[in-house]
């Protein structure tokens, strides 16, 4: 069995429609630039999950049922850290799109949007956008997950140091880290995801 990484610093999004897509290293800048200072790029512990057993973790869903995830082995687990609230529409749209996917078989793989907001806030968003609903989100509010996944200053993030952006990992159904990526164009990548998934 082969795994697969995409080092982030060099590609850490899905092959670009564009050859004018910024670079990892611009994104991260116009992000400063825009939000202020932020921590320096550290995506070591991202790319040292692979091949390793997946950190285990037992959140709350929107529904107020937890999830573990080393309950969860037999089935592949795709895992999308993001910004939640605040990465309107782009973390809103592949979170509602998850919700819908056709491209997963849902009897052999789980899928979990993982945010840093409070529960309670999700409310106004399903209120505004009810394909959320059909989603599965789970809450790290104290961010120990996102941590321990190193996810907190990846490139794709605007607020590095203290929120996610936009980054998958796949888990195999032994629990192991099969593929990892950082996604700074913040698009809907169900295709993509689903043939990486086939590659397990």
């Amino acid at each position: 069995m082969s795994y697969r990484i995409v080092p982030v610093e060099k590609n850490n999004s899905f092959p670009a429609d564009q050859s004018s897509t910024p670079t990892a290293q611009q994104t991260a800048a116009s992000s400063d630039d825009h939000h202020g200072a932020s921590a320096a790029v550290d995506s070591a512990v991202f790319n040292g999950l692979v091949g390793k057993t997946a950190p285990d973790f037992t959140l709350e869903k929107y529904d107020g049922t937890t999830v573990t995830l080393s309950s969860l082995r037999g089935k592949n687990i795709i895992l999308f850290f993001n910004e939640g609230l605040m990465c309107y529409p782009a973390c809103w749209n592949q979170i509602a799109a998850f919700g819908n996917a056709k491209e997963f078989d849902p009897a052999t793989t789980v899928i979990f949007n993982i945010t840093t907001d409070p529960k309670r806030d999700w409310t106004n968003a399903v209120k505004k956008m009810p394909e959320l609903a059909a989603a599965t989100v789970l809450f790290d509010t104290n961010r120990v997950i996102s941590s321990a996944y190193g996810v907190l200053t990846l490139p794709s993030s605007m607020h590095r140091g203290q929120f996610p952006g936009h980054s998958y990992v796949i888990v195999d159904k032994n629990g192991v880290v099969q593929f990892v990526r950082d996604d700074v164009q913040m698009a809907v990548r169900n295709k993509e995801l689903a043939e990486e998934v086939k590659k397990i």
